[in-house]
């Protein structure tokens, strides 16, 4: 069992909480700002820390795109019961030093819910990609991620070559 399975278990802790103990996130130090039930609004705060910051002063680029990888693909898991959710393809685009605590802001835009969910109904399978970013406490856009995920049928994986046991 991987440990995002077993803290998102722990239901006496708030969706917040347990995404805090995720491992990954809490090494990292992240805080939930805000997240919405369905999972519309994310908004989580990375800390600029000394273990965070590269020889430059601000923040290394491999801590932006482990926290912001997996966001996608945990909205569209929260919103589709029933199916297997992964990133297919994960971009970051480093616009401006990350020289402070960054915030980043996820939003799960209505007109794609509905292409996801009328792709679901039709073929059984969506590959939707989401934009969003990393802001610096200014609230200058520092970082735009681009995420592909791929959402399949529960099970899907078990019948690909190669996939574990």
């Amino acid at each position: 069992m991987n440990l995002l399975k077993l803290v998102s278990r722990l239901r006496f802790l708030s969706q917040a909480r347990r995404l805090e103990l995720y491992p990954p996130f809490f090494l990292m130090r992240v805080k939930v700002l805000e997240i919405s039930d369905d999972w519309q609004r994310v908004r989580l705060k990375l800390p600029l820390t000394m273990v965070s910051k590269n020889m430059g002063g601000s923040m290394f680029g491999g801590y932006q795109a482990a926290l912001s990888d997996p966001v996608a693909a945990l909205a569209c898991v929260k919103r589709y019961p029933g199916t297997d959710v992964w990133t297919r393809h994960h971009e970051v685009d480093f616009r401006k030093p990350g020289n402070s605590d960054l915030e980043l802001r996820f939003e799960f835009p209505p007109q794609t819910d509905a292409r996801i969910r009328a792709e679901l109904a039709e073929k059984g399978r969506s590959t939707p990609t989401f934009e969003y970013a990393f802001y610096r406490e200014d609230g200058e856009l520092c970082t735009r991620i681009r995420s592909t995920v791929a959402i399949r049928p529960e099970g899907y994986l078990a019948g690909q070559p190669g996939a574990g046991s």
